[in-house]
């Protein structure tokens, strides 16, 4: 297999330094909807000349540069625990480029590795597919966002959630409540239904790569992915919590199969920061997106 190292390295450089065009162009309209002269505006301002500055000079648009998640789609034949190999050395690369903060601590003795890498840092999860090119997608997620994300198991009493859209509804909602602007809103939603508690969480991350303008293929989720939209934006939460009118400005959901006996609801909480990018490999020819 050839070495895509350089490669790897430019897909960590993008994703923290570059926000995708469809997430800035959600923090614009957001900073149209508020009030000029409100926190929520000033907030939006503040963010937006982060964004700015951190594409023109190539540096992290978040101090929290997050853990890096990879989702490889590759070919029949293609090593993976190469890929992982390569893919390792690249986040060292990128961390001593400054695009990564080190984030990796061991959580027995509480050592920093100073590069990015330990047990389980960074994550990886790899698909075989039938297609002869090679896709990694990569989702840098700060600790802010990972510590409201939620799971929660239907029914719900406390809320009178069902085992229904409804419930999920209802569920969602309490999710970003909760969170109350510590994720750093406004966020996206990715949402899984369904599948087993682990995988949730997996499932739930890989939503996050859907473009902000997308319609969901089934339309009973298409349906409450808009309503759920408008709802979250009318707890008047607001950008980082000092109210206004734009607290999430995506929500997407996956459904999968579930045990009889379970239904879960994943919610990965994503900030503002939605840092996503997309390395393609067709006929030795590499496509950032």
């Amino acid at each position: 297999m050839e070495n895509m190292v350089n490669s790897f390295v430019e897909l960590v450089r993008r994703a923290a330094t570059s926000l995708p065009a469809d997430v800035e162009a959600a923090l614009r309209d957001a900073r149209e909807r508020e009030e000029p002269g409100s926190a929520a505006a000033g907030a939006l301002d503040t963010v937006l000349r982060n964004v700015a500055l951190a594409r023109e000079r190539s540096t992290p648009v978040c101090q929290d540069t997050g853990l890096p998640a990879f989702y490889v789609y590759h070919p029949l034949g293609m090593s993976t625990r190469e890929l992982r190999t390569q893919i390792e050395e690249a986040v060292a690369e990128a961390t001593r480029h400054a695009y990564l903060r080190p984030n990796a601590v061991d959580s027995l003795t509480g050592h920093n590795s100073g590069d990015n890498l330990g047990t389980g840092f960074p994550t990886f999860h790899f698909e075989e597919w039938e297609r002869e090119d090679l896709r990694v997608n990569l989702l840098l997620k700060g600790g802010g966002s990972e510590n409201v994300s939620a799971q929660y198991k239907l029914p719900y009493s406390p809320l009178k959630a069902g085992r229904d859209l409804e419930g999920v509804r209802k569920v969602v909602l309490d999710a970003v409540y909760q969170a109350q602007g510590k994720g750093c809103a406004p966020g996206v939603l990715g949402v899984a239904l369904g599948t087993d508690r682990g995988n949730g969480y997996i499932r739930a991350k890989e939503q996050l790569f859907r473009p902000l303008g997308d319609t969901n293929p089934v339309p009973e989720l298409a349906a409450l992915e808009e309503r759920l939209l408008q709802e979250c934006n009318q707890l008047g939460i607001g950008p980082m919590g000092f109210g206004g009118k734009t607290t999430v400005f995506g929500v997407k959901i996956g459904a999968y199969h579930r045990l009889p006996a379970c239904y879960f609801v994943t919610v990965a909480y994503m900030c503002w920061a939605c840092r996503r990018a997309r390395m393609d490999v067709r006929g030795g020819q590499v496509v950032f997106s």
